[in-house]
């Protein structure tokens, strides 16, 4: 590994570092509420710029192929394109609760339990609302209703 790989700080897919604790932090505190805050807000931003992208390439992509093997072939793409995009909208509104969260001073406590969820939970998914804990029993029921 090189010198300058071993100086550059490890980063999230989001281009933020993660949240370094202090000792003695309180949990959810301010700072940490910020840090949160600012990277939904960036997540958010992205998601909704793809979206913007993907509007603009279907208007300038959408033609009329005589040949139906094409026609199908374009639509398949497009409707790839907006399943995906549907996919994205609906982690925007779970976004958006949680910067409500945030913002009422709720967030990072387990929605079932109440325990913190922890910031390296949090870190890798930033709209979790429950534990790992519940989380695994939700989806062990779950998978037993078959739902």
């Amino acid at each position: 590994m090189s010198t300058q790989a071993k100086q550059q700080p490890a980063q999230t897919i989001s281009g933020f570092e993660p949240y370094k604790e202090v000792k003695g932090e309180e949990y959810m505190g301010k700072p940490m509420r910020a840090h949160f805050t600012k990277v939904l807000n960036k997540w958010k931003q992205d998601l909704m710029q793809e979206v913007d992208r993907t509007v603009d390439h279907m208007k300038d992509e959408a033609a009329n192929f005589p040949d139906p093997a094409d026609r199908a072939s374009q639509e398949e793409e497009f409707a790839l394109e907006l399943r995906a995009r549907d996919r994205e909208r609906k982690l925007i509104k779970k976004i958006d609760k949680t910067l409500q969260l945030i913002e009422d001073e709720e967030y990072g406590w387990c929605e079932s339990c109440g325990v913190e969820i922890g910031v390296k939970r949090l870190e890798a998914r930033p709209t979790a609302d429950m534990c790992v804990d519940c989380k695994t029993l939700a989806e062990i029921k779950e998978k037993q209703v078959g739902k």
